[in-house]
This record gives C-alpha cells, sequence and structure tokens, in this order.
C-alpha cells in the first residue's frame, strides 16, 4: 500500500524499482551546472532536489566565480544531500597548460574552496593508463572523492578500453566512473552492443552513463530524449544518468517511473 503523504495524487502508486530515499546506492541523477544562478538552484532543489544526487559544477566555470558566492552555492547543493563536484575538463585544462606539477595545487585549492570531489577524464587531453592512474590516486591523497570518467569525446574507444580504463580508476580508489556520451551514440543512436559489454564488465551501481548534449556536434534534443529512454528502457529505472540538465529533472524522473511522455509501459514485463 501507498504511505500516506502530502504528495499530490498519493493514491498513485509508484514503481517499488525506483529508489527513492536518498543517499540512493543506484538510481543516481547527476545535473550538469553550465552557471544556474543561485536562486535558481534554490528554486530547483526547494522543487526537486529529492531527485537530484549530483551536480557537475562543469568545464572550467568554477574559476569564474566569486569565491562567497561559490561556496555558498556548493553549501546550498551539500544542504540538500546533493554532492557538488568539478567537471574534469578543468584539471585536463591545468595539466595540459601547466603540467603534472600543478595538480596537486588545483586539487588542494579544490578543497580550500569548498569541493569534496572531483572527477578526472581525458575528453579532450589524452591520458596514459599510468596517468590515469597517478591522477587519481594523487586527488584521493589530497582528501578527495573521485569520480573517473572513461572515454573521449574525439576518439573512439571499444568496450575493451572502456573497460580497462574503468578497472585503472577503480584500482587507483575512484568511487564512480562515469562513460563519456560521445562513445556511446553514433548517428544518433545508443549502441546497444557497447553498453550491453559495459554492463557485463562492471558493477553499473557505481557507473553513470552520460546523457549527450548539444557540445556534441549533430546531437539533436530528440537525441538525448531518445537515449535517455533507451537506458532507462534497458537498464531499468535504477539507471545512474549523468548530464541531466536542470530543467530536465522532474521529466527525467517521471520516465523512471513511468509518469512520463512513454507511459508506463517500460514498467511492464
Amino acid at each position: 500500500m501507498t504511505r500516506k503523504t502530502n504528495a499530490p495524487f498519493s493514491f498513485v502508486e509508484l514503481p517499488g524499482g525506483r529508489s527513492r530515499e536518498k543517499p540512493r546506492r543506484a538510481g543516481l541523477t547527476m545535473i550538469a551546472d553550465f552557471g544556474l544562478p543561485y536562486g535558481m538552484a534554490g528554486d530547483l532543489v526547494r522543487m526537486a532536489g529529492r531527485y537530484i544526487d549530483l551536480a557537475k559544477i562543469a568545464v572550467g566555470t568554477s574559476r569564474l566565480y566569486d569565491l562567497a558566492y561559490l561556496r555558498k552555492k556548493l553549501a546550498l547543493y551539500k544542504g540538500n544531500r546533493i554532492r557538488p563536484f568539478i567537471g574534469g575538463q578543468f584539471q585536463e585544462y591545468v595539466f595540459a597548460v601547466y603540467g603534472a606539477k600543478a595538480l596537486r595545487r588545483f586539487l588542494l585549492e579544490a578543497r580550500r574552496v569548498g569541493f569534496e570531489v572531483v572527477e578526472i577524464s581525458d575528453n579532450c587531453v589524452p591520458l596514459s593508463d599510468r596517468e590515469r592512474h597517478d591522477q587519481v590516486r594523487l586527488a584521493v591523497d589530497c582528501g578527495l572523492t573521485v569520480f573517473g570518467e572513461v572515454g573521449s569525446k574525439d576518439a573512439k574507444h571499444g568496450a575493451r578500453d572502456l573497460l580497462r580504463q574503468a578497472g585503472i580508476c577503480f584500482s587507483a580508489g575512484a568511487e564512480l566512473v562515469l562513460v563519456e556520451a560521445a562513445e556511446i551514440i553514433e548517428r544518433g543512436r545508443p549502441k546497444k552492443k557497447l553498453l550491453a559489454a559495459l554492463r557485463d564488465g562492471l558493477d553499473f551501481k557505481r557507473v553513470l552513463i552520460e546523457l549527450p548534449g548539444p557540445w556534441i556536434s549533430g546531437v539533436t534534443l530528440s537525441e538525448i530524449e531518445d537515449m535517455k529512454k533507451f537506458l532507462i528502457a534497458e537498464f531499468g529505472p535504477d539507471v545512474n544518468l549523468a548530464n541531466v540538465m536542470p530543467h530536465d529533472v522532474l521529466e527525467t524522473e517521471a520516465l523512471r517511473v513511468g509518469l512520463g511522455v512513454v507511459g508506463p509501459k517500460f514498467l511492464r514485463s
């Protein structure tokens, strides 16, 4: 029976396969924050914070904030049990421009600013296996939690390469691994065999699948929605989704529980 709540339409039961209590161990939703103003972020978490688990302060935007404003925003997320983290392309930039010797300073600065989690990726700046391992390990040694990203926005990798990269991240101490969206979409369609191989080779509770976005050339809004629908249909309502846009949080949750545009068919056996 559905518990009595003050929710509207509470007689409509939600599926048991969807995790609803935070902190969630599966069914994570990560929003991509490319510069959401504090007031809008506050409205978002008041409306839908219970459906958001992670917030990526995307690319190098953290450098452009006023320090007090950024800290206030990070505190807002943390106060609503949303874990903010720095997008990996900022560290890629530091590594490319200033070299490996600058990474410890970058990571310690991340802690000083108020971050507890960083993403380590090689979207645009390739990393060797050793560099990937060492960068994850360095961040852990600096007292940070690490989300490692596998795959690239430019080069295309097979399942074996992505699984190897994920294994390196986990062995070095990463908590979660994100799969770069550009690796799993081709001509607007999901690479089903690749995704199946990743599911077979990894603990998907520790993997977030990135949704594509307009930053990937040629990707349309309908293709983003199609990928989201496919992932929920294929892996269930508790699939971990990354790069959900802030204005799409409720729509994404509706898809998870069968209340979205495709109706309840995903929930049928």
